[in-house]
């Protein structure tokens, strides 16, 4: 039996599902990572070994794969960036030379489906290739082979929602009506996944998994349409360029132009199974059809019962991520004072700002500036949050990303939006006596040039006034004399 297993992209979408599975049946965890530190929060992490590194560098490669039976490959770009492609060749190539240097028994990797037969997307395209590097180098690789992977939070359900949620006309171009794709729900991805451990029947496969009947684009739409009760305008438009549609959809939808223009133009492409070698070779799993997976995803979302997001692994192609340095160039606006109430109950109130329920003050100025945001092709509000109380560090939360977080004690946000420089938000609060807590709440801003001080300034009196309401209010809420109800 197999016990220790390398994980790699574990906080991807399908990597943060598969971890903590992988720990309840038993397995030795090793997850790797860039953001390893992003991790630490997560209720299972103290039973795994986090290993902080990124594999197109070499060097720390041997440590990586020491004393591994099988590794997981699940990194995946999602064309965030112009040489997407050619960095995902060597990312391969560098895990598979080490893996078969330390006699790897077994590597799982999960692609995608799509014809060879047929010009493929860059990033179905890039997804192939990466199977075929795996298989040139290593003995024994499982390669499955997915279409579009329906859960809450996944990228290509979230396309499929916002659009039917949002848009009351929908462009029936040839690609949606014409082209086909065999969708999954993502339990029965996981199952597979899980299910190739021990399965030695699996080995060295190319297996093509699916729910049972393939649909047009157009018919996914329409289902999801009808299982919401939202009715829907069909109309025949004359394709239009994917640039042009991407920046639409951008625009209308927290899903960012980038990953927008790569589904769209994935969309020309028929992703269907072409066999049933998954039947054969995994009996026991019967994969759900498309409409019990849309429904799924559905009480999933109405519970604030996401697991994973897209969101947590994706940085805009514009921001370069960057940790905070209390540092000389650093401009900052503190706002503090006394409140007569516990840490914990501030620190409840704190963390569940922003998504649904707003930022408690001026949220006028907040979906302003988000706005603004998208107009220059920032990311704006984005999707929320994937909770409304719960944040894990690595998270992204409108149009921050959690950079730090400290149980009842402090939380600090990065920003994301397109800005002249960097900024951060933090809350923090610590216990005076059993009566009251100081509260202070600090907005630091790193310019980029001239600029950079010319915005700050400028929004100076905007940034006074936002911040001081936003400590008086949250004062208020924790100093009420009931059990505040932030649902």
């Amino acid at each position: 039996m197999y016990r220790n297993i390398l994980l790699t992209g574990p906080t991807g979408y399908i990597g943060l599902r598969l971890a903590p599975r992988l720990i309840e049946k038993g397995y030795k965890l090793r997850c790797v990572s860039r953001n390893v530190d992003d991790l630490k929060s997560r209720p299972w992490a103290k039973n795994i070994e986090l290993f902080k590194a990124d594999l197109i560098d070499r060097t720390a490669l041997d440590k990586i794969f020491d004393n591994i039976d099988i590794a997981f490959y699940l990194m995946h770009s999602m064309g965030d960036k112009k040489d997407f492609s050619e960095q995902e060749k060597i990312i391969a190539k560098n895990f598979a030379e080490f893996a078969y240097k330390h006699k790897l028994k077994k590597v799982i990797y999960l692609g995608a489906l799509g014809s060879e037969d047929e010009k493929l997307s860059r990033h179905l395209e890039s997804r192939h290739r990466v199977g075929e590097i795996l298989r040139s180098i290593l003995p024994n690789v499982i390669e499955f082979r997915a279409g579009v992977i329906v859960g809450s939070g996944s990228i290509s359900f979230e396309m499929i929602r916002y659009v039917c949620e949002r848009f009351p006309v929908i462009p029936n171009f040839d690609y949606i009506k014409n082209s086909k794709c065999q969708p999954i729900a993502i339990r029965d991805v996981l199952s597979y996944l899980i299910s190739a451990i021990e399965n030695e029947k699996a080995n060295g496969e190319i297996i093509e998994i699916g729910c049972p009947r393939a649909l047009t684009y157009l018919e996914m739409l329409k289902i999801y349409s009808e299982i919401r009760g939202l009715k829907k305008i069909y109309i025949s438009l004359p394709t239009l360029p994917t640039y042009i549609c991407a920046g639409f959809i951008s625009l209308f939808t927290p899903i960012p132009y980038n990953i927008s223009r790569a589904l769209l133009e994935s969309l020309k492409n028929n992703v269907v199974k072409t066999n049933d070698r998954a039947m054969e070779i995994f009996p026991e799993i019967k994969p759900i059809d498309y409409e019990t997976a849309v429904k799924y995803a559905l009480i999933r979302i109405s519970e604030n019962n996401i697991e994973s997001i897209w969101t947590t692994s994706y940085i805009p192609p514009y921001h370069k991520a960057s940790s905070f340095l209390d540092s000389e160039g650093l401009i900052l606006m503190d706002y503090n004072g006394e409140i007569y109430s516990n840490p914990e109950k501030i620190y409840k109130i704190f963390t569940a700002i922003g998504g649904k329920r707003g930022y408690y003050f001026a949220q006028l100025l907040w979906n302003v500036k988000a706005w603004q945001d998208k107009l220059i092709g920032g990311i704006g509000m984005r999707i929320g949050r994937r909770h409304p109380e719960i944040l894990y560090q690595g998270e992204t939360l409108d149009f921050w990303r959690v950079e730090r977080i400290i149980n009842n004690r402090m939380l600090l946000l990065r920003a994301e939006m397109k800005l002249p420089g960097k900024g951060w938000l933090q809350f923090y609060v610590k216990e005076i006596d059993d009566k009251k807590s100081f509260f202070r709440i600090t907005a630091y801003f790193e310019p980029k040039g001239f600029l950079g001080y010319i915005y700050w300034y400028l929004l100076y009196p905007v940034h006074h006034f936002v911040f001081k309401g936003l400590i008086r209010k949250i004062k208020e809420m924790a100093e009420e004399k009931r059990e505040i109800q932030l649902n």
